[in-house]
C-alpha cells in the first residue's frame, strides 16, 4: 500500500502563491518550496514536475481565487462584466504572478472554469468560431493588461510617476498632465468598470 500524502494539492498552491507574493517569481523553486512546506525538496518531487509543475500550481492557485455571483438577468454584458471583474481582482492581489498569467496555458480544471464561463457569457451574445475567439482575448487582454499597467510599474512607484507627469509643460504635453492630474482622484475599482464599459460598448456595436 503506497504511504499516503503528505499535503494537498490545495497546500502545495497556497505555498507556492505565498512565495510569490513575498519575494517574486525568481524565489520559486523546489527548495523554497520544500522549506516553506517544512519538508525535504525532493518530497515536492512526488507532487510536481520541475519548473513546470511550480509554474502550474502558482497559476492554478490564482485562477481558482476568482469568484463571482452569477448576474441576475439573462443580460450577457452584465454577465461578461461580473466574470471580467473576478478575474481582474484576483490577478491583482498577486501582481508577481502576472508574466504567469500572461503566457502559461494549462487544462487545469481551476483555470478552465472563468475562461469557460466568460465564454458562455459572450457566447450569448450571438458569437461563435472566430468572432467569439476574437471577443474572448479582448476581454482577457483587458483585464490582464489594465492589472499589469497598474501594478507592474517602475520602482518608484505609480505616485511617484504622477507627480512627475503632472509637472511636465501644460503646452506641450496638455493630456499628459490632464490624465495625471484626474489618477490622483481616481481608484482601480472605478477604473475598471469604466473601462468595462468602453469594451462592452465595442462588442454590442
Amino acid at each position: 500500500m503506497p504511504a499516503p500524502r503528505k499535503f494537498t494539492r490545495e497546500q502545495l498552491q497556497a505555498a507556492a502563491l505565498d512565495l510569490v507574493d513575498e519575494a517574486g517569481l525568481e524565489a520559486l523553486t523546489m527548495r523554497s518550496l520544500a522549506g516553506k512546506l517544512g519538508t525535504g525538496p525532493m518530497t515536492i518531487y512526488n507532487y510536481v514536475d520541475g519548473r513546470d509543475g511550480l509554474e502550474g500550481l502558482v497559476t492554478e492557485a490564482v485562477m481558482t481565487q476568482v469568484h463571482w455571483v452569477d448576474a441576475p438577468s439573462a443580460d450577457w454584458r452584465a454577465q461578461v462584466e461580473a466574470i471580467a471583474e473576478a478575474m481582474w481582482r484576483a490577478v491583482r492581489a498577486h501582481p508577481g504572478t502576472i508574466p504567469l498569467i500572461l503566457t502559461r496555458r494549462s487544462l487545469d480544471t481551476g483555470i478552465l472554469r472563468p475562461a469557460e464561463a466568460l465564454l458562455t457569457a459572450l457566447a450569448s451574445s450571438g458569437r461563435s468560431g472566430t468572432d467569439l475567439l476574437v471577443a474572448f482575448r479582448v476581454v482577457q487582454g483587458f483585464i490582464i493588461g489594465l492589472a499589469q499597467a497598474e501594478l507592474d510599474g517602475p520602482p518608484e512607484g505609480a505616485e511617484t510617476v504622477t507627480a512627475r507627469v503632472a509637472g511636465l509643460s501644460e503646452d506641450r504635453f496638455p493630456h499628459l498632465v490632464e490624465i495625471s492630474q484626474a489618477a490622483g482622484g481616481s481608484d482601480p475599482q472605478s477604473e475598471f468598470r469604466a473601462g468595462m464599459k468602453i469594451v462592452i460598448a465595442g462588442l454590442d456595436a
